[in-house]
């Protein structure tokens, strides 16, 4: 009676446990997932499974190339549920200096760099 509890123990525990899977990660706006260390992920990084990725429609970075053998295991958790790609709020982007589309007195265009979302520096 004590081993068909035991055994019954271990198997209830060996299927409540949560599933290992493979992370990759997505960038907010590309269309591959890649490994941690890619180079590609330099302003946003967004953690999913390699199957979600998959079945998000992501292909695989040809730089990186993440595989199920080379990524690294994490526990499968609520936060992988398959949801469409959306925005991710924690991310912050980085201002993009550009030169402003102004016209001077003169009529060329103004030599000054902006990072106004309107492309025109303070004077224009």
């Amino acid at each position: 009676m004590k081993q068909l509890r035991l055994l019954l123990f271990i198997l209830s525990f060996a299927f409540s446990s949560n599933v290992l899977s493979q992370t990759v990660y997505t960038s907010k706006t590309g269309e591959k997932y890649h490994k941690e260390t890619c180079r590609y992920l330099k302003y946003s990084k967004k953690e999913t499974t390699i199957d979600k990725a998959k079945v998000l429609g992501y292909s695989a970075c040809s730089v990186c190339k993440p595989t199920k053998e080379n990524t690294k295991a994490s526990s499968n958790t609520a936060s992988n549920a398959i949801t469409p790609k959306a925005e991710n709020k924690t991310t912050k982007k980085r201002a993009i200096a550009t030169q402003c589309t102004g016209k001077t007195k003169s009529g060329k265009r103004c030599k000054r760099n902006t990072t106004n979302v309107n492309g025109r520096c303070y004077q224009h």
